[in-house]
């Protein structure tokens, strides 16, 4: 067995505090909020935090550089998995890495409570394979979910739709499914692992739901006013015990502090456009467009004749639109883009390769909306900012997301896909775009925006919904502790 790594440069945790462990999977989407709560159960409740991280892929991102001054961080050694199937999913990737890595995180957490109290086992939403191993150690565990409680609400009914079937048998979800809050999903707005019961995926969610019954709860990155209807739907579940408790302690939202150097050249460049005047264009660390959208869309930002950053990734050859941990650092994806359109759109428009100080560009008073692949920390780093957003979902759960943010909550619109299936049109485009900006249904989700921005900042302040709630966490683990020792 490999030794462990100690990446971060905070203090070892102190005998006199409570400590916390949480178990990280790789992604920006997951290691990013995971931090933020690590910090806020240091500064906000006085618990001593170690991110656990995973190695064996090769996109780990780093974790943002402001935790390491309050946290500490191990990283595990890696385990063999080049033996999985090519064409496997990325979830399925990640859980097989982290049932692999488990008699190392054991032997971790074993050294860990002979030297201090170790008060909560904290898992990313993959890593359910390490819950048995809490309750091994009589450790409370609290599932992190990075996502949205919609999302774990399909895990739940995958479970609850099985809890009668014979060993072995799968079952589809319903079509449509209803959700609560009135949203009906159809299958193709499901995440592709959860759209057909006979996929490897399937059982492992099935298996992971099922896991997640023996948590101590399970903590969202989401609040209250984002998803009502279904806090409500989980608060009920676990008064009548089929479900843990739900606890939403969101938004999760990176600090200014914490983005990469080397913006301010983007920033000097918002400084001198109006107030509420740039459409900001980002698909996330993973997303790609294919060669034909990436033309269709840039000539649609052309033909709108708005003002716009546009983030632009090297475009997907092989139709995929997920494409962490591919593609070579001497690229150049504006060289993709059409012949001529840099020169025609100088001045008005910012074409940047790969990377932008996301939250500083979302919170800058010249951005008015956000043309975003709807991944959930985009989305609630759109809703803390009060931007409004063009939902263009490409992977993962964000169809799902871009529904509950056009359909139940009115910060989203969504431009329309050619019926064939193909790109999304440049008029489509431009159309999208300056009816958020300056059309009556724009208005009407432009103040949705701002509603929604002032229920994010509630959520976390002294009195808020989210800070409560882990406050209700802190307090469970630390009678747990005490009651056990």
């Amino acid at each position: 067995m490999g030794s462990f790594t100690n990446a971060g440069s905070a203090p070892a945790p102190s005998a006199a505090r409570p400590h916390v462990v949480l178990l990280a999977s790789p992604g920006a989407g997951h290691l990013i909020p995971l931090a933020e709560l690590a910090r806020r159960l240091v500064e906000h409740h006085g618990f001593a935090a170690t991110i656990v991280t995973f190695s064996g892929l090769s996109d780990s991102e780093a974790l943002p550089s402001g935790i390491l001054d309050s946290v500490s961080t191990v990283a595990l050694p890696a385990v063999k998995i080049d033996d999985l199937p090519a064409d496997a999913l990325r979830g399925s990737l990640l859980v097989e890495l982290i049932q692999r890595s488990l008699p190392s995180l054991g032997t971790l957490l074993r050294s860990m409570g002979s030297t201090t109290p170790l008060a909560a086992l904290v898992p990313d939403f993959f890593c359910s394979a390490a819950l048995p191993l809490a309750v091994e150690l009589g450790v409370p565990c609290y599932v992190f979910v990075p996502s949205s409680l919609t999302m774990i609400y399909l895990m739940r009914r995958i479970v609850e739709l099985h809890d009668d079937a014979a060993p072995g048998e799968y079952r589809n979800l319903p079509e449509p499914l209803e959700i609560p809050g009135g949203l009906s999903l159809r299958r193709a707005e499901l995440p592709v692992p959860y759209r057909d019961c006979n996929g490897l995926a399937y059982a492992q969610l099935l298996r992971g739901g099922r896991r997640y019954r023996r948590a101590d709860g399970l903590l969202m990155n989401t609040f209250y006013e984002m998803e009502p209807a279904m806090v409500e739907e989980f608060r009920q579940a676990a008064e009548q015990g089929t479900f843990p408790p739900a606890f939403p302690v969101g938004p999760f939202v990176r600090s200014n502090s914490d983005e990469e150097t080397g913006a301010s050249a983007i920033l000097e460049w918002l400084d001198r456009q109006p107030a509420r005047s740039v459409v900001y264009v980002a698909f996330g660390s993973g997303g790609a467009l294919s060669v034909e959208q990436t033309a269709e869309l840039a000539a649609g930002l052309e033909a709108s004749s708005q003002r716009f950053l546009w983030v632009v990734r090297m475009p997907s050859l092989d139709g995929r639109t997920c494409v962490f941990g591919t593609g070579d650092d001497d690229d150049d994806p504006l060289a993709w883009l059409p012949e001529g359109f840099l020169e025609r759109t100088r001045g008005r428009g910012l074409a940047v390769p790969a990377w932008v100080p996301q939250v500083r560009v979302l919170s800058h008073p010249a951005t008015a909306i956000f043309v975003s692949h709807c991944g959930w920390n985009s989305a609630l780093e759109s809703a803390a900012s009060g931007v409004p957003m063009v939902a263009w979902p490409l992977y993962a759960e964000q169809r799902m997301n871009a529904a509950l943010l056009e359909g139940a909550l009115g910060v989203a619109l969504r431009p329309r896909a050619r019926e064939d299936g193909g790109a999304v049109a440049r008029e489509e485009v431009a159309a999208a775009v300056n009816e958020l900006m300056e059309g009556e249904n724009g208005l009407v989700v432009r103040r949705r925006a701002e509603d929604l921005q002032r229920a994010a900042a509630r959520a976390w302040s002294p009195d808020g919904s989210s800070r409560r709630a882990l406050e209700d966490v802190a307090a469970k683990s630390r009678a747990a502790l005490g009651a056990g020792s």
